[in-house]
């Protein structure tokens, strides 16, 4: 049995920046990750021409204050252009973004207006919406600009919790890219790690200053654990107290997934597209290129899910959302379907109106030896973005390093 004094399960940005840190320490630290490669909900698709890498996962680097700037390397972020063709599909039509805001508030102006509104503690984001007089075509576009910004329906979300989380969210202003993919970040991280991949932990057991686990491959002991696997695809590890297993519960992920679909032909310009009606999510397109990439969560993810089994909806849905692929093939089709990955189970976790108390106690510590990492375990604390994941795994590792020093 290999003996360590931490294993950390889950090779995602939260795990790896965890067992970095405690490495650098001094501690024995070996992570143990399911899939055949790290990043966890970090994924990119690198074009077969070698053309510009898009992201099935993590999207873009937020804000200029972003660590993720520092742990890739100077100089290997770009900012992302904000001139780009701006639409929206609404009751079928492709218009222009700017539709939103006239004779209406804008999603993205009701957003701002819930950071700073008062006395909303136990309202849920759909309740605050309806008590703004947010009606009709209003109320339907904010309506999906909050599914798939957080992967939650609206009357399900915690609106005193996305103010909270946007109003501690510090790092900055802008979006940013990062050069050769946002794979880049995990990759870093993981160097000079110990990373066990293609190992799935199947049980754990655990008593004060001591927890072992068993994998396909035998089994470890440690003096401390540091769980970073989303609370939604627990299923597959034996072992954990029941009342952790009750806080995962509490727990769910919003469904997600995405799809680059390569054409046949390029795109005659860069594009963005939101999709008020439900579809597709966000499209993306960028000028000269033959790619695009749908990214979706809530309900249309499965809607998505659905299209690309089926060549001619999935061109149905382009099509709409960019008239440019209209009779264009599909080449190449790449997916990640993060609400049917075993090992993600959910795009990721947002702050449940009446659970708000969920993420605080799925992340206490047990006995000082089991620890807890993962953007669910900021969840209303921070933005569920991979800074929230940085963030939970240096977190984990002071409180790992503060017991391990009393022993």
């Amino acid at each position: 049995m290999s003996a360590y004094d931490v294993i950390v399960v889950g090779a995602g940005p939260s795990g790896l920046n965890c067992a970095r840190l405690l490495q650098r320490a001094g501690r024995r630290v070996v992570v143990y990750e399911a899939r055949g490669r790290v990043g966890g909900r970090i994924h990119t698709f690198h074009p077969a021409d070698g053309g510009p890498p898009l992201e099935l996962g993590a999207q873009v680097v937020h804000g200029d204050r972003n660590p993720v700037h520092q742990l890739v390397g100077p100089g290997r972020t770009t900012e992302v252009p904000r001139r780009v063709s701006a639409r929206i599909v609404e009751d079928g039509a492709n218009r222009e973004m700017g539709a939103l805001s006239r004779g209406r508030r804008a999603p993205w102006q009701l957003e701002a207006m819930l950071q700073r509104a008062p006395g909303i503690t136990g309202l849920s984001v759909g309740t605050w919406l309806r008590a703004q007089g947010s009606t009709g075509p209003e109320a339907a576009a904010a309506t999906e600009w909050f599914r798939q910004n957080w992967a939650a329906d609206p009357d399900g979300l915690s609106a005193a919790a996305v103010a909270e989380a946007h109003r501690r969210d510090d790092v900055g202003e802008g979006e940013f890219a990062v050069d050769g993919g946002f794979a880049r970040l995990p990759e870093r991280l993981a160097e000079g790690l110990a990373v066990r991949l293609g190992e799935p932990v199947r049980e754990l057991a655990h008593e004060p200053g001591r927890v072992t686990v068993r994998t396909d491959a035998g089994t470890a002991a440690a003096r401390a654990l540091v769980l970073t696997v989303p609370p939604a695809a627990l299923a597959g590890i034996a072992g954990l107290p029941a009342d952790k297993r009750a806080a995962a519960g509490r727990l769910p992920a919003g469904d997600g997934c995405c799809a680059v679909a390569t054409l046949d032909r390029p795109a005659p310009d860069t594009v963005i597209v939101f999709d008020v009606d439900g579809r597709t999510g966000f499209v993306r397109c960028t000028a000269g290129r033959p790619e695009a990439l749908v990214v979706a969560k809530a309900d249309a993810a499965a809607e998505l899910r659905a299209a690309v089994a089926d060549p001619a909806a999935l061109a149905a849905l382009l099509a709409t959302a960019l008239p440019w692929t209209s009779g264009a093939a599909v080449t190449d089709l790449a997916v990640a379907d993060w609400g049917r990955d075993p090992y993600a189970a959910g795009a990721f976790t947002a702050p449940r109106a009446g659970l708000e108390d969920a993420a605080r106690e799925w992340a206490e510590p047990v006995d000082g030896t089991l620890f807890f990492a993962g953007e669910a375990t900021v969840s209303g604390e921070r933005l569920p973005w991979v800074q929230g994941a940085l963030a939970s795994g240096e977190r984990a590792a002071e409180q790992v390093l503060k017991a391990l020093a009393t022993r």
